[in-house]
């Protein structure tokens, strides 16, 4: 079994299908109406961008819970760097740079409704025994 899609709220499609076309490389393949936008990876993983203000009886669009956050693994430092500079050309809010943490190398900031977004390289020699403890 594999996760092979993710459905995020936005309130303003358009640019959340730009930012992630232009900041992640994700391709646009739908879009149905003003409620739902289909993105791929092209690697098997979809994103689902809906706005539900676009549904009957939906007034408002609720918070992400603390510490929920969505993440881009990239295979090098360099590739960390490159997004960094990436978002920080496009204008993107960025409060940190990237760094080691953890044992990994990577970032976060907040885009598109305050959703919290990781970049990092792949976790180093990561086992499920270490994981278990």
């Amino acid at each position: 079994m594999r996760l092979n899609h993710i459905n995020l709220c936005v309130n303003d499609l358009t640019e959340a299908r730009e930012f992630f076309q232009n900041c992640f490389d994700l391709k646009f393949l739908d879009q149905k109406g003003k409620a739902i936008v289909i993105m791929s990876d092209g690697h098997g993983f979809t994103l689902v961008l809906s706005n539900p203000l676009a549904f009957k009886d939906v007034e408002e669009i609720q918070p992400y819970p603390g510490g929920f956050h969505i993440g881009f693994l990239q295979d090098s430092e360099a590739q960390v760097d490159q997004i960094y500079q990436r978002l920080k050309a496009a204008g993107v809010q960025l409060t940190q740079e990237p760094r080691n943490m953890r044992g990994i190398y990577g970032f976060y900031f907040t885009a598109l409704n305050d959703l919290l977004i990781e970049v990092s390289t792949q976790l180093e020699q990561i086992t499920t025994e270490a994981i278990a403890g």
